[in-house]
């Protein structure tokens, strides 16, 4: 089983939660979001690599004794990485129980692609971008009906603790009172662990200077 991947970073350090971790970031993604952060993902105009499971695990096997002592492993991004949920599913069986295994996932997929690897995520990372579906829709060009879906059976089937919501303020596209009832929402649906922050990109940036803002649109 081959799963192509635009990079891999070592050394990652409380950035995907507790001790060392290595990101591994899948090519490819369902979405098409206006201020992607990994544009490379999306083209195939670009030098990628492709790996099995265990080609993987022995690239990243290197760092096995930060991932025991620091309580790190392996976070899986991308792109989507639920795209490719059978290939974490095989890492997964591979790779050494010590190991925590982290995702960071938009969660637009089929639930599937959950089910399948549900039983070996120390933790979810979920970029959520906003419960509204005109606004996610209008900012990535897909529904969020899957997402919702998606967020109701982790709420079912995983420990909270285990779950952290980012929450985005995206320029031009949502503002402080949509934050604040997307909030609302996913703490009715069990939620508690949360991270707010802001995209900061070039066109908001040149938006500002030229006395343009979000409520303008």
């Amino acid at each position: 089983m081959l799963a192509p991947f635009i990079g891999i970073e070592r050394h990652r350090i409380t950035t995907d939660g507790q001790g060392v971790t290595t990101l591994a970031a899948f090519h490819g993604c369902p979405l098409r979001c206006r201020y992607c952060l990994n544009p490379q993902c999306l083209s195939d105009n670009i030098d990628y690599t492709t790996m099995t499971p265990l080609e993987l695990y022995d690239k990243v096997a290197i760092d096995n004794l930060y991932f025991i002592a620091t309580g790190g492993g392996v976070t899986f991004g991308g792109g989507e990485p639920l795209l490719y949920s059978k290939f974490i599913r095989e890492f997964c069986v591979i790779a050494p129980q010590e190991w925590n295994i982290r995702i960071e996932t938009s969660l637009n997929t089929d639930s599937r692609h959950i089910t399948d690897i549900l039983p070996f995520i120390e933790h979810w990372y979920i970029d959520i971008k906003d419960m509204d579906d005109h606004i996610y829709r209008g900012y990535t060009g897909k529904s969020n009906k899957k997402v919702i879906g998606n967020l109701k059976l982790l709420a079912s089937y995983t420990p909270q603790e285990s779950i952290t919501i980012r929450l985005p303020l995206i320029p031009n596209y949502n503002d402080q009172e949509k934050l604040k009832a997307n909030l609302k929402e996913l703490k009715g649906m069990g939620f508690k662990n949360f991270d707010s922050f802001n995209y900061i990109t070039y066109e908001h940036n040149k938006d500002n200077r030229n006395g343009k803002h979000a409520n303008d649109e």
